[in-house]
């Protein structure tokens, strides 16, 4: 089922999620990860993509972002790291993983015999400060509630470094809160 969340203001700040079709997780190792975030970055440098918080887990990331086409940016991203991560496990020979994507590819998707993402990514408007920092702190909070880590800081796939005064993977446009 596609998503009733629209864009509706490409001027305003969003919460995204975007997540693999059932939840299989992708991102487990390094090479796959660099391949989000080479994505994201291009994005940010090429289709003006602002990103004000991030992360990326094994089988989804979120993003509070912004972009003049904000659909069809998030749209491009995901294309674009779909067909380079079917390439890696392919070249990985990770053919469990390939039939996967393969069985659970929608019907209607007839241009590929896989699916990577699941339709839609979920765009929520921030409305208020209060949501805003709300959002940051689910962001960053995420790996640790999952129990990868025990500070939001340590998960190195995350803005939350650079809210506490570091340097992520992925350069960030700041936010005063």
């Amino acid at each position: 089922m596609r998503s009733s969340y629209k864009i509706f203001h490409n001027e305003c700040v969003y919460f995204i999620t975007s997540t693999t079709v059932e939840w299989i997780p992708v991102f487990t190792s390094q090479k796959y990860f660099d391949i989000l975030i080479a994505s994201m970055k291009y994005c940010r440098e090429e289709k003006s993509l602002s990103i004000f918080a991030y992360v990326i887990l094994d089988n989804h990331f979120h993003l509070l972002c912004q972009a003049p086409e904000l659909s069809k940016t998030i749209q491009s991203l995901k294309r674009h790291t779909a067909k380079c991560i079917l390439e890696q496990l392919e070249a990985d020979h990770k053919k469990w993983m390939l039939n996967l994507f393969s069985y659970y590819k929608k019907m209607h998707k007839t241009a590929s015999d896989h699916q990577v993402w699941q339709e839609g990514f979920h765009p929520q408007e921030i409305m208020n400060e209060e949501m805003l920092v709300n959002k940051i702190e689910y962001i960053h909070y995420n790996p640790v509630r999952r129990g990868l880590v025990k500070k939001p800081e340590h998960w190195i796939f995350s803005s939350a470094t650079d809210y506490d005064d570091g340097h992520g993977v992925l350069e960030i446009d700041r936010l005063e809160i």
